[in-house]
């Protein structure tokens, strides 16, 4: 759902530079060998590496602890359907089969992509059999990799108004490791769940003018499903394309309208790496015309400085922690600063792993230990156990009973919002502190990007995403850094409800008395946000 704050001892889980230049997986793969132990690896590591985490495991000896543990972590039992119970099945080899002419007389494949290992199920969902969104054409299914044994599932929800000529959204929460579910049910769905397990009818959902879909990644995320694992962003964005790609071509009603990539927290990570990777693809189904990112973890360096600020008085709200406790985070970032750019320069396990840690106990600690809520600053977390919000626990409840399983075809025995072994993998495979805002330049240059974010979330607070898109290297660097906030008022009546600033392909966009989860605080001002940058009022 979010960049998780209960997995501290390893990290909290989120969420001028070199010339641009295409990230690759982080150097020194941990799953190379998944029943292996991190503490083997530590063996093949140069003395410096070594000298560096004996330091760590010095000042952080539970972190540690856990990291050298073993990594590997079972799949969820499940019962694979047979393809006669799903509506729809599309097979990648077939898409991989269909060569066409191009424009010099040669002879290419339609789609780019490697695509032949995947397969799409898909199957209708009767609106009135589970009462979300009722009269809305729904498909819930999953993408297989029959290769790697990898089942992500999905649910697909229509346009509440004109699905032929509405755009389509993918939402993605993040953790990583949480389900989109979660932002089905308690952010931007058609419909949240109450403390009896009912359907609500949420009118400021985000398919009021778009459709959507939520999609669990990576697998072993919600009501996916493997044998393997997936570890870090770069491999996730292979399922993510083949997903697309033959979803639209199982519903060809859907690709010609505009496509949009949405998430939050983690997501930061997610969406520039996924939306690099369409946009490298010549040949595609995929219409990709906007990211969105709320919220985000997406310049570890630029933005753990901001978590000082935020916890002490400077993001407008009161301060949280003594004056010696900020002197202590104070104090801190500059070793932090000097991990990640560590991290940056080497993009490899043994800098990115020492710098997470180290940064998450030293600079999000401090904040944790008072008790408040990281995703919002205004109060306490009120149910550990489900990530400070009791609603979460409604929703596991409703999503695992068995007659919600079986209309959406569900193949595992349970479901859980968030895994806590993927976020620990994620970490531990170096992805945490990677400086996947490198690619943004690259998407710039080719579509337009909207960073918001509430003004009362800590843990990917909006000082530091303002911070980050300001500092970030591009044509219209100058121009925008220098662009000062600008009131945001509601469509419909006025009302003052952030603030803006947009130059060129760049947006940043703040939104009041909202905190990590936008959608759920603030509704009505979300969708008014959704539609309006749908409808281009900020791109040049």
């Amino acid at each position: 759902m979010r960049v998780l704050a209960s997995t501290l001892l390893l990290g909290v889980a989120a969420a001028a530079i070199p010339p641009q230049h295409v990230l690759k997986s982080p150097k020194t793969p941990i799953w190379a060998k998944p029943l292996q132990s991190l503490s083997e690896m530590l063996e093949s590591f140069s003395s410096e590496a070594q000298e560096l985490w004996a330091e760590m495991a010095l000042h952080f000896p539970e972190s540690f602890e856990q990291a050298t543990g073993s990594l590997f972590s079972s799949p969820k039992p499940h019962t694979r359907k047979p393809d006669s119970h799903w509506d729809y099945v599309v097979k990648g080899a077939d898409i991989q089969s269909v060569w066409v002419e191009n424009a010099r007389g040669e002879k290419e494949r339609e789609i780019d992509g490697k695509l032949e290992n995947y397969n799409l199920r898909a199957k209708k969902v009767d609106p009135s059999e589970l009462g979300v969104d009722p009269g809305v054409r729904q498909y819930s299914g999953y993408l297989d990799d029959e290769e790697k044994d990898k089942h992500l599932f999905y649910w697909f929800f229509e346009s509440r108004n004109d699905p032929k000529n509405d755009p389509v959204i993918l939402w993605l929460n993040g953790g990583p490791g949480c389900s989109s579910l979660t932002g089905l049910f308690l952010e931007l769905g058609p419909s949240s769940i109450d403390e009896n397990l009912g359907v609500v009818y949420n009118p400021s959902s985000w398919n009021s003018n778009a459709s959507v879909i939520f999609l669990d990644q990576p697998v072993n995320v919600g009501y996916s499903y493997s044998g393997e694992a997936v570890s870090n962003t770069v491999a996730a964005s292979k399922d993510v394309y083949a997903l697309l790609t033959l979803f639209f071509k199982q519903f060809p009603e859907y690709a010609k309208q505009p496509f949009h990539i949405a998430g939050e927290s983690y997501a930061g990570h997610y969406i520039p790496v996924f939306a690099s990777d369409i946009l490298s693809h010549k040949k595609t189904n995929i219409n990709l015309k906007s990211i969105l990112i709320g919220n985000g973890l997406t310049d570890g360096l630029t933005q753990y400085k901001y978590y000082k600020p935020m916890a002490c008085g400077k993001g407008g709200w009161p301060a949280v922690l003594s004056k010696s406790e900020c002197q202590s985070m104070e104090n801190a970032y500059p070793r932090c600063a000097s991990l990640i750019e560590n991290c940056y320069e080497s993009e490899s396990v043994w800098s990115c792993v020492p710098a997470s840690i180290y940064c998450n106990n030293a600079l999000i600690g401090p904040y944790q230990r008072t008790g408040k809520n990281v995703y919002d600053i205004r109060g306490k977390c009120e149910d550990s156990g489900n990530l400070c919000y009791k609603q979460l626990s409604w929703v596991s409840r409703y999503l695992n009973q068995k007659s919600v399983m079986d209309a959406l075809g569900v193949e595992v025995s349970s479901y859980d919002s968030c895994n806590f072994d993927i976020n620990r993998n994620f970490l531990l495979q170096g992805d945490w502190m990677q400086p996947f805002h490198r690619l943004v330049p690259g998407i710039l240059e080719k579509i337009p990007v909207l960073i918001y974010a509430g003004d009362a979330d800590f843990i990917c607070n909006w000082l530091g995403n303002q911070a980050w898109t300001e500092a970030l290297p591009w044509p219209g660097h100058k121009k925008f850094s220098k662009l000062p906030l600008s009131d945001l008022k509601l469509s419909t009546n006025g009302s003052t409800v952030g603030q803006v600033k947009s130059s060129g392909n760049f947006t940043f966009l703040k939104i009041h008395a909202a905190g990590h989860m936008v959608p759920l605080d603030q509704p009505e001002a979300s969708l008014d946000m959704l539609n309006r940058w749908l409808d281009g009022e900020w791109w040049e």
